[in-house]
């Protein structure tokens, strides 16, 4: 059985400041003499050998060997773990959709840039599910997230803005007393994927209308959205967001009845300094839209 690495330690100090008590009083933490000794004790116990002679202090031949074998790895110890907590401080993993790391990051980490410009940065793209999953598994610091449904266990989020969902008209069209059953009638739909957030949030305002209005064109970003818009294909679904803005020739109408699409912040344990100057930027970002 390997010996027990807290008694190797305790051992290495020991050896290292030659004896007991003059270990006790330069331990990284608080232990006390007699525990010191108890635990050599039971050391030697398992190695079945005498590591030093008590008064005067002596390593034995067994003591030496096993010392020098000890003293390369705890010897450097805390400059490693120096130089891990050094990358840790300045390295930041971020989540968030790519509209979000495209339009309104640069700014934040600009300003974090100049706080610390050593910055290590890593950004991927992604959505609430897998945004919850990265964090579960510690591989990002923070993310930035649709927030559609209460989060697992042990995460904390923050709402930063709440947007309405908006669908982007001819400027020439008139909205009838009908409504969206007056568009659904006269203009194709141009939307995002039926599993993406913003058409979960549209379903539930169609139901409530009792309408059933079906995608003409689907696509993969809201910048797609709005370029089939602004080329005449259609009405898009979208949103009323910092930045984003509707294209020439067109107007936003704001779906009524229809739930917001809340943007959070999503972290796990205590935030890292750069997560906290992030997530402090983003709230004046958010404050501004």
């Amino acid at each position: 059985m390997a010996p027990n690495l807290h008694h190797l330690e305790l051992f290495y100090h020991v050896a290292r400041n030659g004896g007991i008590t003059a270990a006790s009083r330069s331990m990284p933490y608080g232990i006390q003499q007699p525990a010191i000794s108890g635990q050599i004790t039971l050391l030697e116990s398992d190695l079945g050998v005498r590591l030093f002679q008590r008064r005067p202090f002596k390593l034995t031949p067994a003591g030496r060997e096993l010392y020098d074998f000890l003293a390369p790895f705890f010897g450097a110890l805390p400059d490693v773990a120096a130089n891990i907590a050094g990358k840790a401080s300045r390295r930041l993993r971020l989540a968030a959709p790519a509209t979000i790391i495209r339009r309104h990051l640069p700014e934040v980490l600009s300003a974090v840039r100049k706080a610390r410009p050593d910055l290590e940065l890593s950004l991927v793209d992604t959505d609430q599910r897998a945004a919850f999953d990265l964090l579960e598994r510690e591989e990002v610091d923070l993310a930035i997230c649709e927030l559609e449904s209460r989060p697992p266990a042990g995460i904390r989020t923050e709402i930063l803005i709440s947007m309405p969902l908006v669908l982007l008209l001819p400027d020439s069209y008139q909205v009838a007393r009908s409504g969206m059953h007056g568009m659904a009638v006269d203009l194709p739909l141009i939307r995002p994927p039926a599993d993406s957030v913003l058409c979960r949030l549209f379903s539930k305002a169609l139901a409530k209308a009792r309408l059933d209005w079906p995608a003409r064109i689907e696509v993969n970003s809201l910048e797609l959205v709005h370029a089939y818009v602004a080329q005449g294909f259609g009405t898009g679904l979208s949103v009323k967001a910092p930045g984003i803005e509707a294209p020439k020739g067109t107007r936003a109408w704001q779906i009524p009845d229809c739930p917001e699409l809340a943007i959070a912040a999503a972290w796990r344990g205590k935030l890292t300094p750069l997560a906290e100057l992030v997530l402090a930027g983003l709230r004046k970002v958010a404050k501004k839209g």
